[in-house]
């Protein structure tokens, strides 16, 4: 995957949870997520690492 393709990636999980990153990262921190949106929070953490690397 290119950069470009993990960043619209990233946007598309938070349209489908339908959550800015900070709500979704604030409702994570209390344990107050769907199974679904914990699913895409777990992808956004990994998607978010592998664009530290760059």
């Amino acid at each position: 995957m290119t950069r470009d393709e993990v960043i619209q990636q990233r946007e598309d999980l938070l349209a489908r949870v339908g959550m800015s990153y900070e709500q979704l990262r604030d409702r994570a921190a209390v344990y107050s997520l769907s199974m679904d949106e914990s699913r895409v929070w777990d992808t956004i953490e990994g998607l978010d690492y592998l664009l530290q690397g760059d």
